[in-house]
């Protein structure tokens, strides 16, 4: 086995990151330091128990530790009340307290994914973000947190005291509000689908792809019945190409309704410590993102936009940055 420095009491100690498409795995035995971190496809396991234990007898894994684990962390895409959790992205129901005596565990937490990417916030370095537009973070200030992926996953911090306290939100689910004559025609578009259309219809993966169809409708380019479907990671890349003038507006639209969701959420908190942008849609996007109407958007609140001028906004590039924040949960609970 491979020598590893054990910094926690508690170490080694299992953390995950489940979402609506892919469950991410890690071993933690020094602080901030994870190992043998693994992408597993949630399709491929009938429950996260399922996922996990193969995990643990991966090679990888037991490369490094063949002893066992006493106290895991997961943050996971969805609301968590209670023991049972019946994730509204996946497939996935399970039991925590079943899961944590079939893997044999001490402690087992589950948290909300945004929550635990919320805890992460304080331990980003400088080189895991990147700055859209202008504005200074003020300290000790509520900061927010939205992130576009599989669904829209929404949070913040509060300072309280000499810790943060991470808000548990639901708030992609709120409705949706156009800005726009183009904007109210796409949803005027999408209400013959769904009744109800919430921030996460829309800014979403699933959301990119619902107005790249919704678009086509709207400009007599397809079938109205039959529009020509399209994954979001097509639609970004024939936007990026520029060989998809529908994609590209597509993504256009998608970015500025991220600006307006964001700056609502900046208003809402008065997080005038910033807002972060997490989630797996928006570092693909690149040169798209940066270059598209989100910070004009943002700061477009008529008398409060200077307010959110001075409010910045970034972009989350670290590559595993819910593991800061579960790992941060695990030690609050732990006491370490």
């Amino acid at each position: 086995m491979q020598d590893i420095t054990i910094q926690h009491s508690s170490a080694p100690r299992l953390l995950a990151d489940i979402g609506g498409t892919n469950a991410r795995f890690a071993l933690e035995f020094e602080a901030h330091r994870f190992v043998a971190v693994d992408v597993l496809s949630c399709q491929a396991y009938a429950d996260p128990e399922a996922a996990m234990m193969d995990y643990l007898n991966s090679e990888a894994v037991k490369a490094i530790w063949q002893g066992p684990i006493h106290h895991a962390a997961i943050a996971i895409a969805n609301p968590v009340d209670g023991d049972i959790v019946s994730m509204t992205n996946n497939h996935w129901t399970f039991s925590i307290a079943a899961v944590k005596k079939a893997l044999g565990l001490e402690t087992l937490l589950v948290v909300n994914d945004f929550t635990a990417l919320a805890l992460a916030l304080p331990h980003l370095d400088a080189q895991d973000r990147v700055q859209v537009g202008g504005g200074q973070p003020q300290e000790n200030r509520a900061i927010g947190l939205i992130g576009p992926g599989t669904g829209l996953g929404v949070s913040g911090i509060i300072p309280c005291q000499d810790k943060w306290v991470a808000l548990s939100s639901e708030g992609g689910h709120a409705s949706f509000s156009p800005t726009n004559k183009t904007e109210l025609a796409l949803l005027e578009v999408i209400w013959r689908e769904y009744p109800h259309v919430s921030a996460e219809r829309l800014i979403s993966g699933m959301g990119l792809e619902l107005l790249y169809r919704s678009l086509q409708t709207l400009h007599g380019v397809a079938h109205p019945e039959a529009p020509e479907t399209l994954t979001a990671a097509e639609i970004s890349a024939r936007a990026s190409d520029e060989t998809c003038p529908v994609c590209m507006e597509a993504v256009a639209h998608f970015c500025g309704m991220l600006g307006t969701v964001a700056g609502n959420l900046a208003l809402t908190l008065g997080a005038t410590g910033g807002v972060y942008i997490g989630g797996g849609i928006v570092p693909k996007l690149g040169d798209l993102f940066f270059s598209s109407t989100f910070r004009q958007r943002f700061e477009a609140k008529g008398r409060f936009a200077d307010y959110l001028a001075q409010i910045p906004t970034y972009v989350i590039t670290a590559e595993y940055p819910a593991f800061l924040g579960v790992s941060a949960f695990l030690d609050e609970h732990l006491g370490t």
